[in-house]
């Protein structure tokens, strides 16, 4: 394919140590030689090779920057075209003027994402491997990184070229009986296709079951702390983050609105949030908050119910067992460091199928426990296999789904005894979805929406 050369900035902006402007295209060493003085030219030295020197203008032959300029010829570069980095001092002027010098001398500012899109154009990476950059970029913690970085590497496309390559040996198999019918053993035929796709399909679903816990990784398990007012909901969301970003008072009704932070627990990111304490009020801004709390407890993928200890269940409280006793919920018994007021056991009754954890988190008791059982709950206590392939991405998921459905349909026509070249069409659809995955039957509107969400430089 042939391209244009393009230049962007691929550090993030600010003060730092080192910037880095990023240029890719056929003229990219011509374009940076043009403004680079060195020891020698760079169209003359060898690929993957580092040089000292300075930037000037060249209108005015002025030194610009002093820089550190890598050359690293195709194809062996990340976007398989010439690829010339400029490393400059971290600052805001420098790393713009810099950009701007490539930019006057032949390059074009780069489209978000466009190095990843080029690299996925030039057969660098498929499209599922493109969209885990981005993952690996915005991953909250260690294994979330990790699940990024092997689709990074192309585990998950290999499993979905193999599925592919199963479909083709099916529709290989229905195109000889078709034009070789006299060789045909009906009921071998049709038992050998229901066979195949049996275990295809359930490859598939395999891939689908990890969607759940790949998707919590991927996105962080949206975790609302909900509790009547004053119950330590507050402190909880401090122990779990580290800091004090909620405030604590006596005084009830004083988090008046939604306070979300990131929490990694046991590798998983949790998108906490913690809530006004859902009460009748006649305040108007408490009330927009228990609103909004209400809201939140509907959308939520997990609600950890904060109960006090050291007070008899209230009204409030049974309103609370009431709205989520049919959510993924954690009970959470907190001030279990003062005297024992609340009858523990008229709570299990209300709310029986349900783990319940004691804290006092005052005392920084419990935390732990809680951890675990959030493990427990979602990743059946152990977050993540080393081995296995989890798909994180929503679109590769509903894809996925689309492929099950077109399986059962193949499986459902076959053995209705519909002739097996009408089937074959649900076989086709689904070598046609698993393609869109890996970008092989993917359209130019979905690769230009996909793209756009990256950033400049990527």
């Amino acid at each position: 394919m042939e391209f244009d050369t393009i230049a962007a900035i691929a550090t993030p902006m600010g003060e730092g140590g080192i910037g880095i402007i990023r240029v890719s295209g056929p003229d990219s060493v011509e374009v940076v030689d043009k403004i680079f003085k060195g020891k020698h030219k760079l169209s003359t030295v060898d690929t993957h090779t580092l040089h000292y020197g300075y930037l000037i203008d060249p209108g005015e032959g002025t030194i610009q920057e002093e820089v550190m300029v890598s050359v690293m010829r195709a194809p062996r570069t990340f976007t398989k075209e010439d690829v010339v980095e400029i490393n400059c001092h971290g600052g805001i002027v420098s790393v713009n003027r810099t950009l701007q010098l490539a930019l006057e001398n032949g390059a074009r500012l780069a489209e978000p994402g466009e190095f990843t899109k080029r690299a996925f154009l030039n057969g660098r990476i498929d499209l599922s491997q493109a969209e885990a950059v981005i993952d690996l970029i915005r991953a909250k913690t260690d294994r979330a990184m990790k699940v990024a970085l092997h689709q990074v590497e192309g585990k998950l496309s290999r499993l979905i070229h193999q599925l592919r390559q199963g479909i083709l040996e099916l529709l290989a198999h229905i195109e000889v009986n078709i034009d070789y019918p006299e060789h045909d053993v009906e009921s071998v035929t049709r038992n050998l296709l229901l066979d195949k796709s049996r275990g295809i399909k359930e490859e598939i679903m395999r891939l689908v079951r990890t969607s759940e816990q790949g998707k919590i990784l991927r996105e962080g398990l949206s975790t609302v702390i909900v509790g009547r007012p004053n119950v330590g909901k507050s402190s909880l969301l401090n122990s779990l983050i580290h800091e004090n970003r909620a405030i604590v008072t006596d005084i009830p009704g004083t988090t008046r609105d939604v306070i979300e932070e990131y929490v990694n627990v046991r590798g998983v990111p949790l998108r906490l949030v913690d809530t006004a304490g859902i009460r009748e009020t006649e305040d108007i801004v408490e009330k927009i908050g228990v609103e909004k709390s209400r809201q939140m407890l509907r959308e939520a993928d997990l609600i950890l119910l904060v109960l006090n200890y050291n007070e008899p269940l209230s009204d409030e409280d049974r309103t609370l067992l009431e709205i989520v006793k049919e959510l993924n919920t954690i009970v959470i018994i907190n001030k279990v460091d003062l005297p024992q007021v609340l009858n523990v056991d008229e709570v299990k009754k209300l709310i029986p199928h349900v783990t319940f954890i004691t804290t006092s988190v005052k005392e920084e008791e419990g935390i732990e426990d809680l951890e675990q059982a959030i493990a427990n709950l979602f990743f059946q206590g152990q977050v993540m296999q080393e081995d296995q392939t989890y798909v994180s991405n929503a679109r590769h998921i509903a894809l996925l789904k689309e492929s099950i459905t077109a399986m059962e349909e193949f499986a459902e026509s076959i053995d209705s005894g519909m002739p097996v070249d009408i089937s074959a069409f649900d076989l086709k659809r689904t070598w046609e979805l698993l393609g869109e995955i890996v970008g092989d039957t993917a359209s130019d509107s979905l690769l230009d929406q996909i793209f756009s969400q990256f950033c400049l430089g990527k």
